[in-house]
């Protein structure tokens, strides 16, 4: 199964399982929601690699919620392909200039659609994001979901694992517990930020002596990932 992760926004049931059972075919991991307020919560709690977005909806319609996506950085850079059943010129333009990265006429093929998913993937995935990161000998596999030491695999929890690679993919750069928070767990994820310090004390342990030297604790601010000695308190 891929790691990627697919949001089908749609207020009928039986299209949200037509094309849940394509793109599982195809290796994707499916997400479900029937309006734009259960979307926006899964897309700010799970951060989908793509939205397929439904242009009519009630109450909030599909493109009022891309607007709404593409307002917050938190959520700005997730590509969204509209569905439509209207073929009109003026509500393609309105659903690109929403923020959309494709737009798709009811009725398509799986094919067609699980094809033009993956161009949109390959267009918004910036270069190396699923390639292996290696820092001094720590590896970390995204594909594999596996991080090893000078080639022996370590036993990682599935959050020191987020972690790790959110980490080793912004190096020297500290981040407060509620960034954290927001980039691994999810802004809509109501825990204590105290539980990002449980989570880097279990990080640690897992990398053993040397390596955990390389999670360091910034004093007043928070933590970040630095291959530089400091004077910094590990515990």
């Amino acid at each position: 199964m891929s790691t990627r992760s697919i949001l089908i926004v749609d207020d009928e049931p039986a299209i949200r399982e037509v094309l849940a059972a394509a793109l599982e075919m195809a290796g994707y991991r499916t997400l479900e929601a029937g309006n734009a307020q259960d979307a926006h919560s899964l897309v700010v709690d799970q951060k989908p690699d793509l939205i397929l977005l439904d242009w009519m909806m009630p109450q909030v319609s599909g493109v009022e919620l891309a607007r709404r996506l593409k307002r917050d950085p938190l959520t700005a850079e997730i590509p969204i392909i509209m569905l439509t059943a209207k073929g009109e010129e003026d509500h393609k333009i309105s659903g690109l200039e929403a923020g959309a990265d494709d737009y798709i006429t009811k009725p398509f093929s799986p094919r067609e659609l699980v094809a033009r998913l993956k161009a949109v993937l390959r267009r918004s995935t910036p270069a190396g994001i699923d390639a292996p990161i290696e820092v001094n000998g720590l590896k970390l596999d995204p594909n594999a979901h596996r991080v090893s030491v000078q080639d022996i695999e370590l036993t990682i929890g599935p959050t020191e694992f987020r972690l790790l690679q959110f980490f080793m993919s912004h190096p020297e750069r500290a981040y407060t517990r509620s960034q954290l928070l927001d980039q691994v767990w999810g802004g809509n994820v109501y825990v204590d930020e105290r539980t990002v310090d449980v989570h880097i004390r279990r990080l640690r342990k897992a990398l053993g002596d040397e390596y955990k030297l390389l999670i360091q604790t910034v004093r007043g601010t928070g933590y970040r990932f630095s291959t530089k000695v400091t004077e910094t308190d590990n515990t």
